[in-house]
């Protein structure tokens, strides 16, 4: 098979998998390998932490069902400010399943069995959405009442001025959304000026990424993030760039 080389600032794109099932393992491995990719893999969480402490991955391919600490509990647990994580399962593509695992963190999440080309894919996707945009002007950001959106530090910045962490999911959607104020956005618009057109994605997913931010904003009640019954998420804060 002839490689595609995957690079990033220079560099091959580290890839760690992540699955008690050796031969999943190995042909994973063997597989990104052979399209560019610098492959490293573990059996368990513990074998992770290893590789984690030794080199830190772009991305990392995690099974659901391990014994011991499972993918769930290792999401939750690596998910702030760690690498972003395409969660496998052997569960298939029980809806239940893949909200909990997308709610714990997951960036995306793929049924067994699938294609290797598949996984291929989606991670590509999940790594072009951490891409920046090239030749964009240099801006700081983005205020709105008493908050504002560092573009530098891809940061919430409250009114007691203290910083709060973005996922990259999170930081993506808050762009788009003060880049779109007083706009109603549909759920598919949204995600598609979020990853660009042809990304998959479920209704149920975008809210509880929209929860979420919400939380993080201190807008329970949907004040500033507006839910436009039938039409989508109005964004309905007054923003000034900075």
């Amino acid at each position: 098979m002839e490689a595609q080389a995957e690079q990033t600032e220079g560099r091959r794109t580290r890839i760690l998998v992540v699955d008690d099932d050796s031969s999943v393992r190995e042909a994973l491995f063997d597989f990104l390998a052979n399209h560019g990719y610098d492959v490293a893999s573990a059996g368990d969480s513990r074998e992770m932490d290893r590789e984690l402490a030794r080199v830190l991955p772009d991305l990392i391919v995690l099974d659901y069902m391990m014994p011991g600490e499972n993918g769930l509990e290792v999401c939750r647990r690596i998910r702030k400010g760690g690498p972003p994580i395409i969660m496998l399962s052997a569960k298939g593509y029980d809806d239940v399943e893949r909200i909990v695992g997308l709610e714990a963190g997951a960036d995306d999440y793929l049924g067994k069995p699938f294609h290797p080309r598949e996984l291929l894919a989606r991670i590509r996707s999940v790594l072009r959405r951490g891409e920046p945009a090239a030749a964009q002007p240099v801006r700081i950001g983005y205020a709105f009442g008493n908050w504002a959106l560092s573009l530098q530090e891809r940061s919430l910045i409250d009114p007691s001025g203290a910083s709060i962490l973005l996922s990259r999911g999170e930081f993506g959607m808050l762009k788009v959304f003060v880049e779109n104020p007083q706009r109603v956005l549909s759920r598919d618009l949204l995600v598609q000026l979020m990853h660009g057109p042809n990304v998959e994605t479920y209704d149920r997913a975008t809210d509880l990424q929209v929860s979420r931010l919400r939380r993080k904003l201190d807008d329970s009640e949907g004040v500033m993030i507006q839910t436009v019954r039938g039409e989508g998420y109005l964004f309905a804060a007054k923003v000034r760039r900075l």
